[in-house]
């Protein structure tokens, strides 16, 4: 693989250091932040800032193995775990390795990387850059610092942890061409990842056009069919109404007489309509009204009607007393007549009198 190796420094006042690996062989290297280039840039963490832990975790989805082995962290280490990132190593491992590094750490080390334009795909710890021995420990050089690996540790050399970790046996230095080869082997295949969780690397997303032209094209379909059942169904109620007119132009005829089906059918019938019921309102409709009058109002009725052919009811009322009398007009003037009332004269114990009741 292609790939620059970027080593963070341990200490704010060390130089940054970095190698280019090209073809699975170290092509280059120096000192200094690198170009930001086509080819990922792994960032390589110092021993001295992450803990490495190996344990038998299942194997699980990640945020299982991870909340396992946020548990395994819980037991091994003196600090609060809400201070502290723990990532989780390939699952491929009989004992996965276990990252723990300060969340505050990792804030710092991405900001700056992120100053300088760099977005590393992994940050991996230094001690899993070496091989790991089949027994014993083995020591190299790696920016700037001497690290420690054994089978299942990794930590940064110094006399009294080293002496302590490793039982009083000292580690097997390794030559450059080994280191190199083994840096080439495990950035290949990075065994633990530090960007996971809160920290993983945000995936940026590409247009796909292709995509974007079939949806469009999709888009247009939808409309057009949208349009095209829009008009079927305008074409459907306008043929519709053009039958139901049909329909009704052909009922009007058949109730004019023969012969006076000439002209607009509605029309003729409506005039047809008039001649019988009379002018007005017709005298039907004022007799129905001046006869619903009469029963709401107690104590009055009708003794003699006349309809006039100017479309008037005249009527003779008869009523226990002029009150019910000019209840009965009012009556028939909330129904939407005008009503002309003689003056009511005492016949007895009743009152009478002519009203005449036509439309205003």
């Amino acid at each position: 693989m292609n790939a620059t190796i970027l080593f963070l420094p341990a200490h704010v006042d060390q130089p940054w250091r970095w190698l280019r690996v090209e073809n699975d062989a170290v092509t280059g290297r120096g000192e200094g932040a690198p170009e930001a280039g086509a080819d990922p840039t792994i960032a390589i963490a110092p021993a001295d800032a992450v803990t490495l832990h190996w344990s038998s975790l299942p194997a699980r989805s990640p945020a299982q193995a991870q909340a396992a082995a946020r548990i395994v962290i819980a037991e091994a280490s003196a600090a609060p775990l809400d201070g502290l990132h723990v990532a989780v190593g390939d699952e491929a491992e009989d004992e996965r390795p276990i990252g723990v590094v300060a969340n505050g750490r990792m804030r710092d080390w991405l900001g700056t990387l992120a100053s300088l334009g760099i977005d590393p795909a992994v940050i991996l710890p230094a001690p899993l850059l070496l091989p790991a021995p089949a027994e014993g420990y083995v020591r190299a050089e790696l920016g700037g610092q001497s690290v420690v690996r054994g089978r299942t540790s990794g930590f940064a050399d110094e006399a009294r942890i080293t002496d302590l970790v490793t039982g009083g046996s000292s580690p097997e230095t390794l030559g450059r061409d080994a280191v190199e080869a083994a840096i080439v082997a495990n950035v290949a295949q990075p065994l633990l990842n530090l960007r996971q969780g809160p920290f993983a690397r945000r995936k940026r997303r590409a247009i796909d056009w292709p995509l974007i032209r079939r949806l469009a094209v999709l888009a247009g379909m939808i409309l057009l069919v949208t349009l095209a059942i829009d008009l079927t169904r305008i074409a459907r109620y306008a043929m519709a109404a053009d039958a139901a007119e049909a329909q009704a132009d052909a009922l009007a005829r058949e109730g004019l007489p023969r012969g006076a089906d000439q002209g607009d059918a509605g029309r003729l019938l409506t005039e047809r309509l008039s001649r019988l019921r009379g002018p007005g309102a017709g005298f039907s409709a004022t007799v129905a009204a001046l006869t619903s009058a009469t029963r709401e109002v107690d104590g009055t009725e009708v003794i003699a009607v006349a309809f006039e052919p100017t479309g008037e009811l005249r009527a003779t009322i008869a009523a226990s007393g002029e009150a019910q009398a000019n209840q009965l007009i009012d009556r028939l003037r909330e129904a939407g007549f005008a009503v002309a009332a003689s003056t009511f004269q005492s016949d007895g114990q009743r009152v009478r009198g002519d009203v005449t009741v036509a439309l205003p």
